[in-house]
C-alpha cells in the first residue's frame, strides 16, 4: 500500500508534463480521467474473484499488473498510449483497493480491523510529502519517463513478494469467520455493465471539460449509460438510502464527491484567483494527508467505544465546517492562506468517515459477499467523485461565462458541496449495525 500511494501521488504531477510532450494536451481530461474511469471496472472484477478465490489472487494480480502498466506509461510515444497505461492502471488500482479491504475482513477479527485500515491510510503519508517534489525533481533533471520507469521498479518489489509469499496460501472464500451480514446467496453485477460504467465516467469526466457540441455530447452519452448501467452495480434501494448496505454504499459516494471536489476547487482558487505562492497550495495537500492519517488512527482507537455510524455523523460535521470555511475564504477580506485549511479540515472528516464506512460495509456484507461489498463501495466511491466533479464542474463554468468576478465561481461551486455533506449527516443512522437486514442486489 505504501508503495501504492507513492505510485499514485508521484504520477499526478507529471500527466501534463507529459501530455505536452505527445503533443496531446488537448486529451489531457482524458487521460486524467481514464485512471478513476477504470478503478470502476478494477473493483467490480476484484470484489467478485475475491468472494469466489479469496483476496490473495486478485490482489497478486493487481500489484503485477501496475508493474506493467507503469512500463507501458514509461514507453509511450503517443497520448492514446498513455491514456491506455492510465486505464490499465486504474484497473490495476480497484483489485488492490477491494483486495486489501477483502483481506482485512476475511482475515481480521473485528477488534483489530479499524486499526488496520488506519494502518492503510498512514501508508499514504510519506508518500504525499516525498512523492510530489522528488517526481518533479526527477522530471526536470532527466525526464518524465524515468519517473515512471522509476516507480515501476520499485512497485516491481511488492509484486514478487505477493507472488512468491502468497503462493500455496490456503484461500478463504467470502464466508469467512468475520462475515456476520445478510444470509443468502450473492449476485454478481454483470461485467458488460461494468465496462459501461467506466466508459460512461470516462466520457462524462471528458466531456465537462470544455463547452462545445463536441464535449455536450461526451457529457450527455456518459451521464445517460450511467443513470442506465450504474444501479447494476450497485445494491437495490442505495439510492433511496435503504437501511444496512445501501445507505452505507450511497454515503460512500456522497463523502468521495464531497472531499475529491474540494480538493481539485480550493487549489485553483489558491493559484488563479487568490494568487498564492505554490508552496502554500503543496502545504495544503501536505497538511491533508496528515489530518486523514491523525483522524483515522483516531477511529481506530473509538473501537467499541464509539458507534461507527456516529463518527460518520461526525465526519461529516467536519467536512461541513470545511466547506463553510471554502466559502468564506471567497470573500478578499479573508487571508487566502486560510483555504487551504479547509482541505485540512475535510481530511479530518473523511479520516473519520472512510474507514468507518469501510467496516460498516464489512459488517453489512452478505456471507460470501464481503468481495461484494467491498467492489460496490470502490464503484460508489468513483461514481460520487465523478458526478459530483462533473456537476460542480459544469456550474462553475457556467457562472463563470455569466459573471466577470474570479471568485463568484467558486462561491458556487463550493456551495453545492453542502448537498451531499448535509446527506451525509443526515443519513448516517441508516448505516448502524443494530438490525440485520437481507440485502438483495442486482445481477
Amino acid at each position: 500500500m505504501f508503495l501504492t500511494g507513492f505510485a499514485a501521488l508521484a504520477v499526478l504531477p507529471l500527466l501534463p508534463v507529459a501530455a505536452e510532450d505527445l503533443d496531446g494536451v488537448a486529451l489531457y481530461p482524458l487521460v486524467a480521467g481514464a485512471f478513476v474511469a477504470a478503478s470502476l471496472l478494477g473493483g467490480v472484477l476484484g470484489g467478485a474473484w475475491a468472494d469466489r478465490a479469496g483476496a490473495r489472487r486478485p490482489l497478486t494480480a493487481g500489484v503485477v499488473l501496475t508493474v506493467v502498466t507503469l512500463l507501458v506509461s514509461a514507453t509511450s510515444t503517443t497520448i492514446w498510449q498513455l491514456a491506455l497505461g492510465r486505464f490499465a492502471d486504474g484497473i490495476a488500482a480497484g483489485l488492490v483497493a477491494v483486495s486489501v479491504n477483502v483481506a482485512i475482513g476475511q482475515s481480521y477479527p473485528d477488534h483489530v480491523r479499524a486499526r488496520a485500515l488506519a494502518l492503510m491510510s498512514a501508508c499514504w503519508i510519506v508518500p504525499s510529502l516525498v512523492g510530489p517534489p522528488l517526481a518533479g525533481l526527477v522530471a526536470a533533471w532527466w525526464s518524465w519517463r524515468a519517473v515512471f520507469f522509476g516507480l515501476a521498479g520499485l512497485t516491481l518489489l511488492p509484486a514478487v513478494a505477493s507472488v512468491v509469499l502468497l503462493r500455496g496460501r490456503a484461500v478463504e472464500g467470502g464466508a469467512s469467520q468475520g462475515a456476520r451480514g445478510a444470509q443468502g446467496p450473492v449476485r454478481r453485477p454483470a461485467l458488460p455493465a461494468a465496462v459501461a460504467v467506466s466508459a460512461a465516467a470516462a466520457l462524462t469526466q471528458y466531456g465537462v471539460s470544455a463547452w462545445d457540441v463536441g464535449h455536450a455530447v461526451c457529457t450527455v452519452s456518459g451521464l445517460a449509460l450511467l443513470v442506465v448501467f450504474a444501479p447494476r452495480l450497485l445494491p437495490l434501494r442505495t439510492w433511496r438510502a435503504e437501511c444496512g448496505l445501501p445507505a452505507t454504499v450511497l454515503l460512500r459516494a456522497l463523502t468521495s464527491g464531497a472531499y475529491f471536489t474540494l480538493e481539485a476547487f480550493v487549489p485553483l482558487m489558491l493559484s488563479t484567483a487568490r494568487r498564492v505562492p505554490g508552496v502554500v497550495t503543496g502545504l495544503a495537500f501536505t497538511g491533508a494527508a496528515l489530518a486523514w492519517a491523525g483522524a483515522s488512527w483516531m477511529q481506530g482507537r473509538l473501537q467499541g467505544r464509539v458507534a461507527r455510524h456516529r463518527l460518520v455523523a461526525v465526519g461529516a460535521g467536519a467536512m461541513g465546517a470545511a466547506v463553510a470555511l471554502a466559502v468564506l475564504c471567497t470573500l478578499p477580506a479573508v487571508p487566502a492562506a486560510a483555504a487551504a485549511s479547509s482541505m485540512v479540515l475535510a481530511a479530518v472528516g473523511m479520516g473519520l468517515a472512510t474507514p468507518s464506512l469501510t467496516l460498516l460495509s464489512l459488517t453489512h456484507a452478505p456471507v460470501g459477499g464481503q468481495g461484494y461489498a467491498s467492489g460496490a463501495m470502490q464503484t460508489s466511491q468513483n461514481l460520487g467523485q465523478t458526478l459530483v466533479l462533473a456537476l460542480a464542474s459544469a456550474l462553475f463554468s457556467a457562472v463563470s461565462t455569466a459573471t466577470t468576478g474570479q471568485l463568484t465561481p467558486f462561491v458556487w461551486a463550493f456551495a453545492l458541496l453542502v448537498l451531499p455533506v448535509a446527506g451525509t449527516a443526515c443519513l448516517a443512522g441508516r448505516t448502524r449495525t443494530a438490525a440485520r437486514i437481507s440485502i438483495p442486489s442486482h445481477h
